[in-house]
């Protein structure tokens, strides 16, 4: 059975946080599941920020070593081809060096972007949610917001109810409801997508 693709309109995706653990782990060897699977557009963009200091040649070095310490069945897998997928995600690759606390590097994004305004543009917070309200607010103040903007934040959002909500009014302050993603990944874990059948296919849980 062949798997169905996907086709998705060009993008730009801005990782904010895109040195750290969880684009390390998660999101960089995702993102080339996907285009190895042929769902990204050939002129789309994967836009890593953060305050590390280092250029494009060094994120698309890390992001190399990232994929090389990726789980999944590489060997089962056409090498020329998984070859040929990496030098192009390789080639998708920018990097930004910005300060979410201060307004330094926000211009040099902001020109980055420029050329692709026209595009799809995701925001992708991978940081902690103390630094949510930095970054939207100097997302807004940048002028970074277009009609086709999307901001993806990754649990936990905030440490109770009241941080929590004020996390979500600063995001709020600068994009709609419908252009906001919460995301927890651990939703997508196996034992937790169980948990339906593990509910239906026992008697004994019939009570619950």
């Amino acid at each position: 059975m062949v798997a169905r693709v996907i086709t998705v309109e060009p993008f730009d995706i801005v990782v904010f946080g895109a040195t750290g653990d969880l684009a390390k782990r998660k999101l960089l060897p995702a993102l080339f599941e996907r285009d190895l699977a042929g769902q990204i557009p050939q002129d789309a963009r994967i836009i890593g920020v953060s305050r590390r200091a280092m250029d494009g040649d060094e994120f698309r070095a890390f992001a190399r070593d990232c994929l090389a310490d990726r789980d999944g069945s590489a060997e089962a897998r056409d090498a020329a081809a998984e070859a040929e997928a990496l030098s192009r995600f390789l080639e998708r690759l920018h990097y930004v060096e910005v300060d979410a606390k201060s307004d330094e590097g926000w211009d040099k994004l902001s020109r980055c972007l420029d050329s692709g305004s026209h595009k799809v543009r995701v925001f992708y917070l991978a940081v902690g949610p103390d630094l949510f309200d930095d970054i939207c607010s100097r997302i807004g103040a940048h002028g970074l917001v277009t009609p086709l903007t999307r901001v993806v934040v990754e649990k936990p959002v905030g440490k109770n109810l009241a941080s929590a909500r004020a996390v979500n009014a600063a995001v709020g302050k600068v994009f709609p409801e419908e252009s906001v993603f919460r995301i927890d990944h651990y939703l997508g874990k196996e034992t937790v997508q169980n948990l339906m059948a593990l509910r239906f296919a026992n008697a004994l849980f019939e009570p619950v």
